[in-house]
C-alpha cells in the first residue's frame, strides 16, 4: 500500500471508516476483476479518493455497493464493498499512474532495476499495465491519453530542469494528470457544472502528491545520487513547505464550489487528512494536538490542533451547511523557525541519520513477511521499510487521538 492520505482509524467515525475500507477494497477488486490478481499491486490510499469523489456527488445510491466474499486481507470476512464507475475510474488512473512510477524507477535504475532481465521484466509490466488502464478508462469513456502524455512530458521536464527552474515547472505534469482525473469524476455523477473546482483541487492535489514525495525522498536521494525536484531546482524546505500550505488552501476552497450529495468522507480525506499528510511528510506532526508543541515548535491551545476546532468538537463541520464554510486560515499557526543548519528539518529536532543501503530482493520479501506477521506494517510507530530501510509508520498508530487502544504496545 502507498499513498499520502492514510486516515487512521482512531479520528474515523465508524461509519466513515467503513465507507473509507468500501472504496478501498472496491477498487482492490476492480483491479482484480478487469485485470487479473497482479494488478491489485497498484491499489493505493490516493486512488481511492477517484472512487470517493464519485459517490459523494452522485444522486441516486443504488447499485453503488455490493457485498464481496471473504478476504485474508479482512480477516476471511465479506464486506460491503463500492462498484461501479467510479471505482473503474480509480483502477484506471492508479494502474496508468503506476505504470509511470515503475518506469521512473527504471530509468533512474533503483535498486534490483538497475538489473538489465529485472529492468526488462519491469518495463514490460509497466507497458501491460498502462494498456489496461486505457482499456479500463475507455470503458468509463475516459482517455488516458492525457495522463501518458503528462508522464511522457515529466521526463523531458527533468531533463532539462536545474538550479533556478521553478519547481510548479516540475510538478505540472502531475498537476495536469491529477485534475483531468479529478474533473471526470463529475462527469461520471452527472454533476458537470462540479468538473471546473474539481479539476482545480486535482490540480493542487497533483502538486502536493510531487512535492511530499520529493521532500520524503530528498536525504535517500542524495545518499543514492538519484534525482530529486528539490536538490535539482535548489528548492528549500522552507519553500516546499510554504507550497504545500499553499495547496491545502488552494484544495479547501475549491471544494467549497463543488456540490455533493454527502461530502463527509470527501472532507475528511482531503481537508483533514491531506493537512496531516503534509506535516507528517515535513515531520510536524503532533503526538497529541492538546498538550504538545505545534508543527512550528510553539505549543497548542487545547482545541487548536493543526486544523481549528473542528478536530476537537468545537463546531461539527458535519452538522449543515456547506463543510468548507470556516473562517479564518485553517492552516495558521504559531510563528517560530523553521529548523536549519545541523537541525534535519522541521521542529528543531537531532540531524537525521543517513539511510542505510537497500535491501536485496529476496531480503525485502522476508523482512515484508516478517513486518506483516508481527503487526509492525499497521501499528508500529516507526519501522523500517522492507527494500528501501525508509523510516514509515504504522498506519494504524499515527494518531493525534486521546486515547489509542492499537493491538501492540
Amino acid at each position: 500500500m502507498f499513498g499520502m492520505v492514510r486516515p487512521c482509524s482512531h479520528r474515523l467515525t465508524e461509519s466513515l471508516k467503513a465507507q473509507w475500507m468500501a472504496h478501498l477494497c472496491g477498487l482492490c477488486l476492480a483491479l482484480r476483476g478487469d485485470h487479473g490478481q497482479l494488478a491489485r499491486l497498484v491499489t493505493n490510499y490516493d486512488g481511492l479518493l477517484i472512487s470517493v469523489l464519485t459517490e459523494a456527488q452522485a444522486e441516486q445510491a443504488a447499485g453503488l455497493r455490493r457485498t464481496a466474499g471473504p478476504c485474508a486481507l479482512r480477516g476471511m470476512r465479506t464486506a460491503s464493498v463500492a462498484q461501479g464507475e467510479g471505482a473503474r475510474l480509480a483502477a484506471a488512473v492508479s494502474l496508468v499512474l503506476a505504470s509511470a512510477k515503475v518506469r521512473d524507477h527504471v530509468a533512474d535504475g533503483d535498486g534490483l532495476l538497475a538489473r538489465r532481465p529485472v529492468a526488462l521484466a519491469a518495463r514490460r509490466v509497466a507497458t501491460n499495465w498502462s494498456r489496461a488502464g486505457a482499456r479500463s478508462g475507455s470503458a468509463v469513456g475516459f482517455d488516458t491519453a492525457v495522463l501518458v502524455d503528462a508522464v511522457d512530458r515529466q521526463i523531458g521536464i527533468e531533463a532539462l530542469a536545474g538550479p533556478g527552474t521553478p519547481l510548479l515547472t516540475v510538478t505540472e505534469p502531475t498537476e495536469t494528470a491529477t485534475a483531468t482525473a479529478f474533473a471526470y469524476t463529475a462527469v461520471l455523477a452527472g454533476r458537470p457544472g462540479n468538473a471546473e473546482p474539481l479539476a482545480e483541487a486535482g490540480r493542487l492535489f497533483g502538486r502536493l502528491a510531487h512535492l511530499l514525495d520529493a521532500v520524503e525522498d530528498r536525504e535517500a536521494d542524495a545518499a543514492a545520487g538519484a534525482w530529486n525536484p528539490l536538490t535539482a531546482t535548489g528548492t528549500s524546505l522552507l519553500e516546499a513547505r510554504r507550497l504545500a500550505d499553499g495547496a491545502l488552501h488552494g484544495i479547501r476552497l475549491a471544494l467549497r464550489e463543488v456540490r455533493f450529495t454527502d461530502a463527509k468522507l470527501v472532507h475528511m480525506l482531503l481537508v483533514h487528512e491531506l493537512g496531516r499528510s503534509v506535516d507528517r511528510a515535513f515531520g510536524t506532526v503532533p503526538v497529541c494536538s492538546a498538550h504538545q508543541p505545534g508543527p512550528y515548535g510553539q505549543p497548542q491551545q487545547p482545541g487548536s490542533g493543526p486544523h481549528g476546532p473542528a478536530q476537537h468538537g468545537a463546531h461539527d463541520p458535519y452538522g449543515g451547511g456547506n463543510p468548507y464554510a470556516g473562517s479564518g486560515n485553517p492552516f495558521a499557526g504559531g510563528g517560530g523557525s523553521h529548523g536549519g543548519g545541523g537541525s534535519g528539518g522541521f521542529g528543531g529536532g537531532p540531524a537525521p541519520q543517513p539511510p542505510r543501503g537497500r535491501r536485496g530482493f529476496w531480503a525485502g520479501c522476508g523482512m515484508f513477511w516478517l513486518l506483516c506477521c508481527t503487526c509492525k506494517l499497521c501499528c508500529a510507530k516507526e519501522y523500517e521499510g522492507p527494500w528501501s530501510r525508509k523510516k514509515r509508520e504504522g498506519c494504524c498508530r499515527d494518531c493525534d487521538c486521546d486515547a489509542c487502544d492499537c493491538c501492540c504496545p
